[in-house]
């Protein structure tokens, strides 16, 4: 008997159910086109706030009906006689509503209620927008940050090399000046006035020139250095560009001259365009005889 009454009494409950749902279903073309009233259109969006899936499907197919029912019309012209009566009924309402006392009743225009799943849509489309466009400066200012740090890596990362390959080249300097294996060479000036320079020439490691209140070239110029091999009859070897600092110092490094100490009779430095030359465009300025 129990199972007997569950069943029964589950079959009432679907029953229920099933005959609530098909009246709402009934309700939802009504409701496209507007003819319902409000308990109706109430109990209707009170379902459709419930969640049912099928009912929300119904209305948008019902709602796409609708709108294709303009198109079904056949074209028609509105006879003579029915345009005097709509003109007639306009007039009299007009005439109505200008005679009625400033408390009476007057002509309302309808407002038709959109869901409200709509404005809802309609909130959540400008919160969205705002946030993709807060959310786009936002990126903006990340990825502006992001470049100067990169920006200031760079350019610390330059520096730090460049320190790294002065410290190098310094060391370097010192090895050749310090090491009992290498040539000390004097270059005495052309010119009394002019200092005297100094070379010291590593057979492994290089050639290394310096000078102290040595006065600057001229516009465009540079200080060349200069290789007299002993071959009789050879050509200058070119050699490195210079230009001493704004207190007359100079350090100039070749690690790996043209030709080796044992083929080489001078050193010797002239001024050149910018740039240097392949042979020496004057008279050498300081000349100094390799031991």
């Amino acid at each position: 008997m129990d199972t007997e009454w569950i069943v029964a009494t589950e079959g009432r409950i679907a029953d229920g159910i099933v005959s609530e749902h098909e009246q709402i279903r009934e309700l939802i073309e009504a409701y496209a086109l507007g003819a319902l009233d409000a308990q109706e259109r109430a109990a209707l969006e009170a379902h459709l706030a419930g969640g049912c899936a099928e009912c929300v499907k119904a209305l948008e197919e019902a709602r796409w009906a609708a709108s294709q029912l303009a198109y079904l019309a056949p074209e028609a012209q509105p006879s003579e006689m029915l345009k005097g009566r709509l003109l007639q009924t306009v007039q009299a309402e007009v005439a109505h509503s200008a005679s009625a006392p400033a408390g009476g009743r007057r002509y309302e225009i309808p407002r038709y209620n959109e869901p409200w799943w709509l404005w809802a849509g309609v909130a959540a489309l400008l919160i969205f927008s705002a946030y993709l466009i807060w959310n786009t400066g936002r990126l903006q200012k990340q990825i502006g940050t992001l470049r100067a740090q990169v920006d200031a890596q760079v350019r610390a990362r330059v520096r730090l090399d460049q320190e790294l390959a002065a410290a190098k080249t310094q060391a370097h300097e010192a090895m050749i000046w310090s090491d009992p294996k290498s040539v000390k060479i004097k270059l005495p000036a052309k010119d009394p006035k002019m200092p005297m320079l100094e070379a010291m020439w590593h057979p492994e490691m290089g050639l290394c020139v310096k000078g102290w209140n040595v006065p600057s070239a001229g516009k465009n110029r540079v200080l060349q250095l200069w290789l007299i091999p002993k071959k009789a009859g050879a050509k200058p070897m070119p050699s490195m560009t210079f230009w001493p600092d704004a207190s007359g110092t100079f350090t100039a490094m070749v690690e790996n001259p043209p030709v080796g100490m044992a083929e080489t009779q001078a050193l010797a430095i002239t001024e050149e365009p910018m740039g240097g030359s392949l042979q020496p465009t004057g008279t050498p300025m300081w000349v100094g005889g390799v031991s």
